[in-house]
């Protein structure tokens, strides 16, 4: 029986890939490289379960929360290694972490309040928060920024890098322009993830902030009727 590929099934296989290259990243400079591919083909497969929730007409809620949950998964799993290993500030995955927990809740309340991820029931309601987070140009760009930091990073530890580095010892002012190249790269990155999150912020708010409210109403006739 001929297995049938969801946007679901790709989005685990996209999660599965991501683990096993971060697995592969620091057993040597060939295993480095490989990791490298299969981070290109975890981006990827980022882009290919929207492709079939599209075209397949199988798009669900469940579906784009998965998906943004697989979003949240590498990106935090890779933005930690390469904290651990000391090539990126310790601030990036608490700043990713931080922007997605943040953006989660907001949009979960959103979702209660009845309102979608996509279409005229969408929860961004705004021209500007709808382009920069629902398009496909900025969801194609930020997946493209993800995917050329976290090769660059890891092509850098590949070649760089430990004992068994492709290029070997480096002079100080060449390996100073890779760092640098890799500083303003993660940082863009996360910049340009603060901007994409940045419209959930602002019209999430109202949702939280309508939520309290309900709670405070709740509370204050329970006292009336005692």
């Amino acid at each position: 029986m001929k297995m049938q590929w969801t946007p679901n099934k790709v989005t685990l296989l996209r999660v599965a890939v991501g683990f096993a290259a971060v697995c592969l990243f620091g057993r040597g400079a060939w295993a480095n490289l490989a990791a490298v591919g299969l981070t290109v083909a975890a981006i990827a497969l980022d882009g290919l379960d929207g492709h079939i929730a599209r075209k397949k007409k199988m798009a669900t809620p469940v579906g784009a929360q998965l998906d943004i949950l697989g979003d949240r998964m590498i990106e935090n799993v890779y933005f930690t290694y390469f904290a651990v290993v000391g090539m990126v500030s310790l601030w990036f995955p608490i700043l990713f972490f931080v922007r997605g927990a943040a953006t989660d809740f907001l949009r979960g309340l959103a979702m209660k309040a009845g309102h979608s991820g996509w279409g005229a029931n969408a929860m961004l309601q705004t021209w500007w928060g709808r382009a920069l987070v629902a398009s496909r140009w900025s969801r194609g760009l930020y997946a493209a920024m993800k995917c050329l930091c976290f090769c660059y990073l890891g092509m850098e530890l590949a070649l760089t890098r430990g004992p068994v580095a492709l290029l070997g010892t480096l002079a100080g002012d060449v390996h100073g322009m890779i760092r640098t190249g890799a500083h303003v790269l993660t940082w863009m990155t996360a910049g340009f993830c603060l901007l994409r999150g940045l419209p959930v912020l602002v019209e999430g708010w109202k949702y939280f902030a309508g939520n309290a409210g309900s709670v405070r109403g709740v509370k204050r006739a329970a006292q009336e009727a005692m």
